[in-house]
């Protein structure tokens, strides 16, 4: 256990000096007061996730650690020639999605309790972590893969018949609107 613990810290410090503009911040700050980026990194996150457990807006900070930094590297992604990282976030997306979904049904009691918030946002942090044993990849490959191949067809069913309704819908939204310019 405790060497899994050590693996981890360093693998953390290696991620804190790579070249990246966060961690040129840090390089910054930790030359102007001498305290190891690491306690300054670790410092960000207990006051982060105290904030998460009482502070107002916490829903806006823990949606937007699950939403902006995913959709920055799913746009660096897309923006780059290897698949696998395409792979990696569209994962990630199906999961987020997945979560959205049984959220809007239990937020309103969830939201409820003090730990609700650091809680999702752990979450979240967890299903996006380029790790192994990351969330998105274990929740997608033991649950929503298998789910989806036993019942492809029946989706495929459902989703087909949605697209001829959508289809339906916009053609007669498009009759009304010819229709309302004609008479004006």
């Amino acid at each position: 256990m405790a060497a899994n613990l050590e693996y981890y810290r360093e693998q953390a410090v290696k991620i804190l000096h790579e070249k990246n503009k966060i961690t040129d911040i840090l390089a910054r700050i930790e030359e102007k007061t001498q305290v190891k980026r690491e306690y300054i990194a670790l410092g960000g996150i207990i006051l982060i996730s105290l904030y998460l457990v009482i502070g107002a807006g916490a829903e806006l900070i823990c949606n937007a650690i699950g939403f902006v930094y995913p959709s920055y590297c799913s746009i660096k992604a897309l923006e780059s020639p290897k698949k696998e990282d395409d792979t990696r976030w569209l994962t990630y997306w199906v999961v987020f999605a997945l979560f959205s979904v049984c959220e809007f049904f239990s937020d309103m009691l969830l939201s409820w309790f003090p730990f609700y918030w650091l809680a999702k946002c752990m979450f979240l942090v967890w299903c996006f972590l380029p790790v192994s044993w990351n969330g998105a990849d274990l929740i997608y490959n033991r649950v929503i893969r298998p789910a989806f191949l036993k019942h492809q067809r029946e989706i495929d069913t459902a989703m087909s018949k949605v697209q001829d309704k959508i289809s339906e819908l916009a053609d007669t939204a498009n009759k009304v609107a010819s229709d309302a310019v004609k008479h004006d």
